[in-house]
């Protein structure tokens, strides 16, 4: 398994656009940034503080957030990913939303770190 570090950080960004408001993902009406595609969002955050060996990957098992601000469209929207916690296979990031004038969104992620040859195979098995 890779050496992982506390604090290890990651961020990913976006640009609020038709594709990802709470109107086009069925999470709302509006033209805002869907709670779905922030989530996806600070699960690719956490996912980039990573630097796994071959063969392994991780895999998100929990959130707990808050949305707290809305962002509308043209606006970019950025999650920061950090590591606060290292247990054998299971890590636990804290995650802060931002957009151009606030905080939108934080909360905490968790995700397990795997082998991805036998987590395909055990998958896989559920279609025979």
């Amino acid at each position: 398994m890779t050496e992982l570090t506390m604090g290890l950080k990651g961020r990913a960004e976006k640009i609020v656009d038709q594709t990802n408001t709470a109107k086009t993902m069925g999470s709302g009406s509006l033209d805002v940034l869907a709670t779905p595609a922030l989530v996806a969002m600070m699960e690719e955050a956490a996912v980039r503080a990573l630097n796994l060996a071959e063969g392994q990957s991780s895999v998100g098992v929990s959130l707990n957030i808050k949305h707290t601000a809305a962002t509308p469209l043209g606006m970019k929207v950025w999650a920061d990913a950090q590591l606060i916690e290292i247990d054998r296979r299971r890590l636990v990031f804290q995650i802060e939303a931002y957009d151009e004038k606030e905080l939108i969104g934080s909360g905490t992620h968790e995700r397990f770190i795997i082998d991805v040859e036998k987590f395909m195979t055990k998958t896989q098995s559920k279609s025979l």
